[in-house]
């Protein structure tokens, strides 16, 4: 990590000393940094808890931080609307030390962001008919675990276009050896991916000859609802600690799935 990046830590440490406002959670030379901060923020109604968690690459601050929202006071939509703004100003202040800086900004500009949510808020719930395909009663997302893959470029190109043609959205991610699935969609969709993920020869095995998945398992499952986050498209992510795997998780709300399934896999 850059020196400018472990002095702007150490700042933040001592700026937020008081009990749980900084936590640091992991810290190294090949990964970055991730860490917490809880702030509590004045709305027009009530005080609102934030817990904003961080994620400096190495390059930081050449590059915005990776961030997510979470409180219990706030619907999901209003969270990530949040975690837009912040990286909206992030992008404008790349090359100096800026999470300090980011803070303050959400502080003093806070009712204003909520306020551009509610607005949003109104604007789906107008369009509510026009996007049940997206959004339905047969709408799901499930999180899969495939024990492993051999002949990786192949069975990944094979995933992506399965997840094209039966327009599903969601994640391939990679975290050392673990390999999760993250679908959403429509739940017939979803069952005929599984059913392909079963029956087609998407894999090899230790003697090179192709075969069928039989080892993967579904993890979690549960019903999308009215203001859940939904993923843009599909695509194939690597991620270097746990941390920056929960962080994924958080900003797309999933972290009750991510606290109950993903690290009781590494124990």
């Amino acid at each position: 990590m850059s020196e400018v990046a472990m002095e702007e830590i150490s700042a933040l440490a001592a700026i937020y000393s008081e009990k749980d406002e900084f936590e640091l959670l992991d810290m190294s030379e090949k990964n970055g940094i991730t860490f917490r901060i809880q702030i509590c923020v004045q709305s027009h109604l009530e005080d609102v808890h934030l817990k904003l968690t961080f994620y400096l690459q190495v390059s930081y601050p050449e590059c915005q931080p990776d961030i997510s929202v979470i409180s219990e006071q706030l619907t999901r939509t209003q969270c990530f609307t949040i975690k837009e703004a912040l990286l909206k100003k992030a992008a404008s202040l790349l090359s100096e030390p800026m999470v300090h800086e980011l803070v303050v900004w959400l502080q003093q500009n806070f009712n204003d962001i909520i306020e551009h949510s509610q607005k949003s808020i109104c604007k789906e719930k107008e369009s509510a008919h026009s996007s049940e395909t997206l959004i339905s009663a047969g709408s799901w997302t499930v999180l899969l675990r495939l024990d492993h893959m051999r002949a990786k470029e192949k069975y990944i190109r094979t995933i992506k276009k399965w997840a094209f043609e039966l327009k599903l959205s969601g994640k391939l991610m990679f975290m050392g050896k673990l390999i999760l699935i993250l679908l959403q969609g429509d739940k017939n969709s979803i069952k005929e991916y599984l059913m392909l993920q079963k029956t087609v020869k998407v894999d090899v095995d230790s003697s090179g000859k192709k075969c069928k998945e039989k080892m993967m398992s579904i993890l979690y499952e549960t019903l999308i609802q009215q203001g859940d986050i939904i993923c843009s498209g599909f695509e194939v992510k690597e991620y270097t600690s746990l941390a920056e795997l929960q962080t994924e998780f958080e900003v797309l709300g999933l972290s009750k799935m991510y606290q109950e399934f993903v690290p009781a896999l590494f124990v």
